[in-house]
C-alpha cells in the first residue's frame, strides 16, 4: 500500500470514528430526541422499501466497500463515479477521463463482496462544469418530487442518478403501469435528453 493509500485510509478511520463519537454524544448529552427521531425515520423507510432493512443494509454496505476501493486505487475514481445500489445490482454512471479509469471502476465493483450485478453507464466526456452538474442535480431533485407525489408510484423503490442530461432509474417496480408512471415522469421533465431505465419488476406472488 503506497504513502497516500495509508494516508486516505487514515483518513477514513479518523472520520469514521469522529462520526460515532458525535453520534454518541448526540444521544446522550441532547436527550436523544433527534438521534432516535432521524434513527426512527430511516429505519421506517428502509422497512417500507421492497429490499427491507436487511437489503438496504446490505446494500450500503456494498456501496462503502465499493467506494473504498475506488479511493484505494485513485482518489479522482471516488471523486467521479456516481453510483446507486439496489438489490446487489450497481449503477456506476458520471464521466471518467480516460477508458483505464472506466475498467477499473467496474473491475472494483464487482470486486465488492455482494455484488450480483455491475451496470456500466460511466461516460468518457466532459461534464459541463458547474451549470451541468447543477442542472443534472434538478434534474434528478424534480424527478423525486414527482414520485413522491404521484400516490400511484412507490417512490421509495427508486433510485435515480442524472449525468449530461440522461435520467438513469433503478429499482423495483409493482408492475408495468408503475413503471411507466415513472419514465412518463422522467421524459416530462425540461433539459431530459434521455432516460435509460434499470428497474425490474416485481414478480407476482406465487400460489401456495
Amino acid at each position: 500500500m503506497t504513502r497516500n493509500s495509508s494516508t486516505r485510509n487514515s483518513r477514513f478511520r479518523s472520520a469514521a470514528a469522529a462520526l460515532s463519537v458525535t453520534v454518541l454524544l448526540g444521544a446522550s448529552l441532547q436527550g436523544c430526541a433527534s438521534a432516535v427521531i432521524g434513527v426512527g425515520a430511516t429505519a421506517g423507510s428502509a422497512a417500507m422499501e421492497e429490499r427491507g432493512l436487511a437489503g438496504v443494509a446490505d446494500d450500503r454496505a456494498s456501496r462503502l466497500r465499493i467506494n473504498a476501493l475506488l479511493s484505494d486505487k485513485d482518489e479522482r475514481l471516488w471523486r467521479k463515479v456516481g453510483m446507486q445500489v439496489y438489490m446487489g445490482r450497481v449503477l456506476l454512471t458520471g464521466t471518467v477521463e480516460t477508458e483505464a479509469m472506466r475498467a477499473d471502476a467496474v473491475r472494483l465493483a464487482w470486486s465488492a463482496k455482494g455484488v450480483k450485478e455491475v451496470i456500466n453507464e460511466l461516460q468518457l466526456a466532459d461534464s459541463g462544469g458547474a451549470s451541468g452538474f447543477a442542472r443534472d442535480t434538478w434534474i434528478s431533485t424534480q424527478l423525486k418530487f414527482a414520485l413522491l407525489f404521484d400516490k400511484q408510484v412507490s417512490s421509495i423503490n427508486y433510485s435515480i442518478e442524472t449525468v449530461l442530461g440522461t435520467v438513469y432509474l433503478i429499482g423495483l417496480a409493482q408492475d408495468r403501469v408503475e413503471l411507466n408512471r415513472v419514465m412518463n415522469h422522467a421524459r416530462g421533465l425540461s433539459y431530459v435528453k434521455k432516460v435509460v431505465n434499470y428497474v425490474q419488476i416485481k414478480r407476482p406472488p406465487s400460489n401456495p
